[in-house]
């Protein structure tokens, strides 16, 4: 018998008491870092990246929690704050956190108190497949899973997430070659599932407000990333995936790409007519013909054909003394034909059977094998051709090309896993073995990285994506803006067309061609690129067509200040270049599903025209700004839609009340770039009482030029109240910058008669006024560290 007095009696009721307080406590368990709530499948893991990010991981009973990401980069020691409610916990920051509820068992999540999803069913095993599964809000627009034709709410199908080419697309494609894990929703939060192998994306298929990500293995993990705007939003994601690098300036150029030219004569002719027509050149890419006379039977060369190409380091030293960049095709299929077979099959590098041969194949191009870059000696003898490319020829940039990969057989084996467990992230981890190779062997230069497909965060290690073997048809046109809008939701800000569209056409449309090129001017890069039995240079077609691809080439050079702008503040904040109507107004319902126009920047409204035969349109302005047409200065209300007439020569832009514009007169080639002198276009309009707009510059080749302090910033601020515009002009340079004296001419639109005084720092300057045009042009010399001021008294 135990006495209530004694020690021992005391002893065992705190023991009972402890153990019921361990037992109640149990449900969830802190640990250093990140939280665990057991289940009896097995046990959440919950972390916070910062104050907008928190990730989710479900670990099955039998596995091993995985912290191994192809997508994350962003450190996880941001501390999460676990508190008690009344019906369980919540975990994670004070502006988002994970609900947790015990009975029923749930996890929502809330930022700032607004609830924004929530696990449905949570986990669920199958057969062959595992299954995340969330409830969605019904009037919600979602967006994202990689690069489809369908509009940009993806809403109510089921995604397979498996890249795969779409020869000859048009107007819809389910499947294509960016089948991204992440969905965003138009109530600005994102969830990204953090996994590699395929699977599916269910958004809503069977209209039951559910969500579902549905995989053949690997992690189960997913982060919430959550914001109050569309560009914060981008920001964060793009903080946990990874920045964009800042491209080379010649990457901002017009390029010369067929599919393809045949020899080194034919190189050089075409490099000469552009030269001949003086139409600006920057690039010129070379596809499978350096390596093989035929389509067929030489994929995997990857040696210059001697026959074709007898002195290629010549023809590319020549080409850049030229000021035009070498560009080489590539493809990551060694066929059994090649030149480099044996090699490839001496050296081990290629994907294998399950009794560790070389895995061959039938595809289009021959009988192949697949080079396995998960493999340390293949990456490495990858690598060591584009390094003797680059090093030993000058070659500039890269194209990777078939990278879904396009052939891809489930039972191949590769060093890390089966090919299904890699085949999403092959384009993604080829752009990272090129990127990292660049940084370790030329580390001062900034890479070109011309990809087919890719993976989320791809955007880190530089990789320019474009749409796939689009059509050459109005079809084909349609869905670009789309495309190049999602994707840039998706942290891929460079996504662009190949200019002119690519696959059949058995006409020249010179409409098309011509509309397609102006919408080039505002779509990233600019590409032209076609299969060759119709030219998709301008330099091969009538003197009209090529008269008007010249005008719009000449603009694009014109905008390099402005594009470059734009390139930098990708690159520091994920913005994409191309955006959605609804970033700056998020709740107009007709902005939602909207791609028919889109900003080019914060300050450029575009309006593509994607249909033949179009004399006026009606374009969409967005409200609590005046716009302005780019070409004719007339002026639009914003808040409505106005009809717009059609012009040949140019596509509709407009220019927003208040904005500054930089410009420079068209150059050949970046090469000649320079901002000693350059056109300032202000805006002027006494609805905006305060602007602020900037130019980056930096040498257009150096990597983190900006965090090397290699650089200068010019700022633009405008101040309007009675009758009277003030202009401040100033720089910012970096550290190890040396800024040069700049003038610069101010043109101010929109000016309705003569000011009745001009002052610049205080003194009357010359001046010049166009009553016709409204405007007022003058002359200011900016100089390092001071400020130009300009009054406008009207």
């Amino acid at each position: 018998m135990i006495f209530k007095n004694s020690p021992l009696y005391l002893v065992l009721i705190l023991s009972l008491l402890f153990i019921s307080c361990h037992q109640k406590d149990s449900f969830i368990v802190e640990k250093d870092g990140y939280i665990e709530i057991p289940r009896d499948n097995g046990k959440y893991i919950l972390k916070t990246y910062s104050d907008q990010i928190i990730e989710t991981s479900f670990i099955p009973n039998g596995e091993e929690y995985s912290s191994n990401s192809h997508a994350v980069v962003m450190d996880t020691n941001n501390k999460g704050y676990l508190g008690k409610r009344k019906d369980g916990f919540s975990y994670g920051s004070k502006e988002l956190r994970a609900i947790i509820s015990k009975e029923p068992f749930s996890i929502r999540y809330e930022y700032k108190g607004k609830e924004l999803v929530s696990e449905d069913k949570g986990y669920i095993k199958k057969d062959s497949t595992e299954i995340l599964h969330f409830s969605i809000d019904k009037d919600e627009v979602i967006y994202g899973a990689g690069n489809r034709v369908v509009g940009l709410n993806r809403r109510g199908k089921k995604y397979a997430l498996y890249n795969r080419a779409h020869y000859g697309y048009e107007t819809e494609s389910d499947l294509m070659n960016f089948t991204m894990p992440l969905i965003l929703s138009s109530k600005k939060y994102a969830l990204h599932f953090d996994n590699a192998p395929i699977g599916h994306l269910d958004i809503d298929s069977k209209g039951d407000n559910t969500l579902s990500y549905e995989t053949i293995g690997g992690r189960k993990t997913y982060q919430v990333i959550a914001s109050d705007d569309w560009k914060d939003l981008i920001n964060q994601y793009t903080n946990l995936t990874g920045k964009q690098p800042l491209p080379p300036r010649w990457a901002f150029g017009n390029f010369a790409s067929r599919f393809g030219y045949h020899s080194q004569q034919e190189v050089e002719d075409v490099v000469n007519r552009f030269k001949k027509d003086s139409i600006p050149l920057d690039a010129i890419i070379l596809d499978i013909y350096w390596f093989g006379k035929d389509i067929k039977g030489h994929m995997g060369n990857l040696e210059f054909l001697k026959d074709s190409f007898p002195e290629p380091k010549k023809m590319i030293s020549d080409l850049k003394n030229e000021n035009v960049k070498t560009i080489l095709i590539t493809e990551p299929f060694i066929l059994s034909t090649s030149l480099k077979w044996d090699e490839a099959v001496r050296e081990g590098v290629l994907g294998k059977t399950r009794s560790g041969e070389p895995y061959t194949y039938d595809f289009y191009f021959g009988n192949t094998g697949i080079v396995d870059i998960y493999n340390p000696k293949g990456k490495e003898w990858f690598w060591n051709i584009y390094k003797k490319y680059t090093a030993e020829y000058g070659v500039a940039g890269w194209w990777g090309d078939l990278g879904e990969p396009e052939v891809h057989p489930s039972d191949l084996i590769h060093a890390s896993g089966s090919a299904d467990e890699v085949h999403n992230i092959y384009g993604h981890d080829w752009a990272k073995l090129i990127y990292e190779g660049y940084k370790k062997d030329f580390p001062d230069t900034r890479p070109f990285i011309l990809m087919r497909a890719g993976y989320s965060g791809s955007q880190r290690f530089g990789m320019i994506p474009w749409s796939g073997d689009v059509n050459r048809s109005w079809g084909g046109l349609q869905p670009q803006p789309q495309i190049a809008l999602s994707m840039g939701l998706q942290g891929l800000g460079y996504m662009h067309s190949d200019l002119g569209g690519f696959a059949g056409g058995e006409k020249f449309d010179p409409e098309l061609y011509t509309r397609w090129l102006q919408y080039g001017v505002f779509q990233p890069i600019f590409r032209p690129h076609a299969q060759e039995h119709i030219a998709p240079e301008p330099v091969f077609h009538d003197a009209k067509t090529k008269s008007l691809a010249k005008k719009s080439i000449e603009l694009r050079y014109s905008l390099l200040p402005y594009n470059y702008t734009l390139a930098f503040e990708n690159n520091q904040t994920g913005i994409p270049l191309m955006r959605p109507l609804f970033f700056e107004e998020s709740d107009n319902k007709d902005f939602k599903n909207l791609s028919y126009a889109y900003f080019w920047g914060d300050d450029m409204l575009v309006a593509p025209i994607i249909k033949p035969g179009i004399a006026s349109m009606d374009v969409p302005f967005p409200k609590n700004s005046n716009w302005y047409d780019f070409f004719t200065d007339e002026k639009f209300a914003g808040g409505r839609y106005h009809t717009v007439n059609v012009e040949e020569d140019h596509i509709p832009v407009f220019v927003k009340g208040g904005a500054f514009i930089p410009l420079i007169e068209p150059v050949m080639s970046t090469e000649d770039y320079s901002l000693k002198n350059f056109k300032l276009h202000f805006y002027h309009d006494p609805a905006v009482k305060n602007s602020f707009d900037k130019l980056y510059h930096d040498d257009g080749v150096t990597p983190k030029a900006y965090e090397k302090g290699e650089y200068e910033i010019l700022k633009f601020v405008s101040e309007y109240k009675e009758n009277q515009q003030v202009l401040i002009l100033t720089n910012e340079t970096g550290n190890n910058f040396v800024s040069k004296d700049k003038i610069v001419e101010l043109i101010v639109h929109n000016v309705n008669k003569v000011p009745a005084k001009i002052l610049v720092n205080d003194e009357q300057p010359d001046y010049r006024y166009n009553k016709e045009k409204r405007i007022l042009s003058l002359y200011v010399n900016l100089k390092n560290l001071q400020s130009e001021k300009v009054v406008i008294n009207f």
